[in-house]
């Protein structure tokens, strides 16, 4: 077998490659895993981000997730389409959509849940508990300050 040719020594210096290289293995089995449910990472960070928060405008659901409302209104048919979550008229806005996470979206999570933990966990397997908690640290101070200013 041909010996792998080494990663470009001026990317393994950017943080941002490191971290989107990184963020690869991290996202395989969950890929994977969503695949037999017949959904994306996108829609799995939709019926997660209602799960953690409750119903949420459109807007809202945007902004907590930084997709682009554009991409998150495809998304989000595919998931009424399936009966995961509803999508109904603010009554107080009348141009404002509330989306909801369904009973039968509270269950798929339930299932979801426990494989999104340990899809995180293997590609981990270099760090001790403590450096994943730092790294897990680190990585959400960053993405605060990011945030902060998007």
């Amino acid at each position: 077998m041909a010996e792998k040719t080494p990663r470009p020594p001026s990317l393994l210096a950017q943080p941002s490659y490191l971290a989107s290289q990184v963020s690869k293995f991290g996202r395989r089995q969950l890929e994977a895993e969503l695949a037999e449910h017949e959904l994306l990472l996108g829609h799995q960070a939709i019926l997660s981000a209602l799960d953690d928060f409750g119903s949420l405008s459109q807007q809202e659901l945007a902004d907590a997730l930084d997709f682009d409302k554009s991409h998150l209104v495809g998304r989000l048919d595919l998931l009424v389409r399936r009966g995961l979550v509803s999508r109904a008229q603010d009554p107080s806005d009348r141009r404002r959509n509330n989306i909801t996470l369904t009973p039968a979206g509270r269950s798929l999570m339930d299932t979801l849940r426990p494989i999104a933990v340990e899809s995180q966990q293997g590609f981990l397997d270099a760090l001790s508990q403590t450096e994943r908690a730092t790294l897990i640290a680190l990585l959400q101070r960053v993405l605060a300050a990011n945030d902060a200013v998007r």
